[in-house]
């Protein structure tokens, strides 16, 4: 198209710019460039959306069709500081000096070549925007600088537009960003919302730790399980349950909660996110998501913390009923175990739910460094027994209807808090309430003997020491084994270097009220066998053992020796 040709009325500007000045299809348009035309055809490209880059590299290929000279640097303005221009040409360094000496205002920069140097100012509405230097052989003519002016003009203004439709891009994807992260935020409350209702709701409507073991279930789809602090398994919400539970041992647990106290957020700890029940300072149990394939993540994260909340809240106020519950029973044993009237300890008994009329049997427990009396009260659950619960002198005290089963007892007891280093003692039967301090008695002897003795870990009940408990108290094993010593030394000392039998053929003898035939059937020995073992006897004891003293001394004696065996 010719140089200065205007398209008809009617017809849309079509002017296409080689920005380095190479040929091509769109290269025509440097034919307009010597007239206001081109000018104009230059300033409305400036203005088409390009950007700051872009905009000063079609500035410097128009320059030279505007006024014969050439484009030797090109600033911007950039955060308050005057910087080259990314596609301008750089300056040397003699030729910046001048360009910063000058300020804004620019003007002729004199140089010892000769050649006609000027800075134009790029100055728009938005104050000053940075520098175009031109270099020509000689001055151009008033035309040329009208519009090396005017483009300069053009060019800070197309760079003040491209600066503002970034800022503008900018600002919208600053919005697009925060509309994002705003949705995300009201996804998240919506997410955290429903856990709320959703526990909130089983909180309220009492359901317990089984309810929010199912809610929780429901929230993650995650199996959970809930432990108490000493990793027994109280709710399971979810498949994949375990029979028999995994219990870990006692050093185990305590890792495992010191692990998941030092933070406080859940921990992932093998394949299970747990989370510590601790609504003081005090473990309650242990709240855990059963993942295996590691799925968990925020909303479960949240799901699980919220939980424990709501747990700690349900199992403190379980703990707070059962201190109350416990310190109205422990009143009442107390007061049992002390004296009290009939008509008041069924009225006080029948109080707190428990039916005090029919045999009952006192038992005490103890195991030292333990918390005996809550164990005591989770044992007597465990075994389905119906009982009130008391602490006294370190030990547990329990007043249990029917007869307790002490190897039972014992068992639980040792498996609640994983060590056998404890003792039960166990009173003899009560028929009403007036019988209940004499019981207590009982079992203390019955705990002190079996503490005493070789074995101090089990169960002893008072019926069971026989003529024992008349001689021991419990604290004069010294003066037991000196008597057992001085009647049946010399056949125990016999039993020891010969592998003899002797004195458990006297216990049996005398038992037997000195029946050969039934001695001898105990025994599962022919008569003659026992002639000789209590000839035997009568010559190494040098005792009648038809005198009445002597018989009573041996008697007692030996079933001291078969009560002391029996607790070995």
């Amino acid at each position: 198209m010719p140089a200065g040709r205007v398209l008809g009325e009617g017809h849309a500007w079509r002017i296409a710019i080689s920005v380095h000045g190479q040929d091509g299809p769109d290269g025509w348009w440097q034919q307009q460039l010597a007239g206001r035309r081109g000018l104009l055809a230059i300033s409305t490209m400036m203005f088409d959306g390009r950007d700051a880059d872009d905009i000063v590299a079609l500035a410097v290929s128009a320059v030279p069709s505007l006024g014969g000279g050439e484009v030797v640097a090109v600033y911007v303005v950039a955060d308050g500081r005057l910087e080259p221009a990314a596609r301008g040409p750089a300056a040397d360094s003699e030729l910046d000096r001048h360009v910063r000496e000058l300020g804004e205002g620019g003007g002729e920069i004199v140089l010892g070549d000769g050649m006609w140097r000027w800075a134009y100012p790029l100055t728009g509405l938005g104050g000053d925007t940075g520098r175009l230097v031109v270099k020509a052989p000689h001055g151009p003519s008033p035309d040329e600088l009208f519009l090396l002016r005017a483009l300069g003009q053009q060019l800070a203004a197309a760079l003040a537009n491209a600066s503002m439709h970034s800022r503008e891009r900018a600002y919208i994807d600053d919005l697009r960003d925060l509309n994002t992260d705003l949705s995300a935020a009201v996804a998240r409350l919506e997410e955290r919302t429903a856990v709320h209702e959703e526990l909130n709701r089983v909180s309220a409507a009492g359901a317990g730790d089984a309810g929010i073991a199912d809610a929780l279930h429901r929230l993650t789809a995650l199996p959970v399980a809930i432990e108490d602090q000493f990793g027994n398994l109280r709710v399971w919400s979810g498949p994949g349950r375990l029979d028999p539970y995994p219990k870990p041992g006692a050093a185990e647990r305590t890792e495992l909660l010191r692990q998941a106290a030092t933070t406080p957020h859940p921990v992932r700890i093998r394949d299970r996110v747990v989370s510590v029940v601790r609504p003081r300072h005090e473990v309650l149990g242990v709240l855990a998501l059963i993942d295996p394939a590691g799925t968990v993540g925020r909303h479960e994260l949240f799901a699980l913390e919220y939980g424990t909340t709501v747990l700690s809240l349900e199992l403190a106020h379980e703990r707070n009923l059962a201190e109350v519950e416990l310190r109205v029973h422990r009143e009442l044993v107390d007061d049992l175990i002390t004296g009290v009237d009939d008509e008041s300890a069924y009225t006080r008994a029948d109080a707190v739910g428990h039916d005090l009329r029919g045999p009952h049997h006192v038992v005490v427990l103890r195991w030292p460094g333990q918390a005996t009396t809550d164990a005591a009260g989770r044992m007597v659950s465990a075994l389905g027994l119906r009982g009130l619960c008391s602490r006294r002198s370190e030990a547990a005290v329990l007043v249990v209807s029917g007869r307790p089963d002490g190897d039972a007892m014992h068992r639980v007891m040792v498996e609640l808090l994983g060590s056998p280093d404890g003792a039960i003692g166990i009173g003899g039967p009560c028929a009403g309430p007036g019988d209940f301090p004499r019981s207590y008695r009982e079992a203390i002897r019955a705990l002190d003997i079996r503490q005493h003795s070789r074995a101090p870990h089990g169960v002893t009940a008072y019926h069971e020491l026989g003529v024992y408990r008349l001689l021991d108290t419990g604290r004069n094993r010294v003066e037991i084994v000196a008597f057992v010593e001085e009647w049946l030394g010399p056949l125990l000392a016999y039993d020891r270097s010969k592998r003899a039998d002797l004195v458990r053929t006297l216990f049996h003898y005398l038992e037997c009220g000195g029946s050969y035939d039934e001695t001898a059937a105990a025994l599962t020995i022919h008569r003659s066998t026992l002639r000789y073992r209590l000839g035997r006897i009568r010559k190494i004891t040098e005792l009648d053992l038809n005198d009445v003293d002597s018989r009573l001394n041996l008697h007692m004696a030996a079933r001291a020796w078969q009560v002391m065996r029996e607790m070995e």
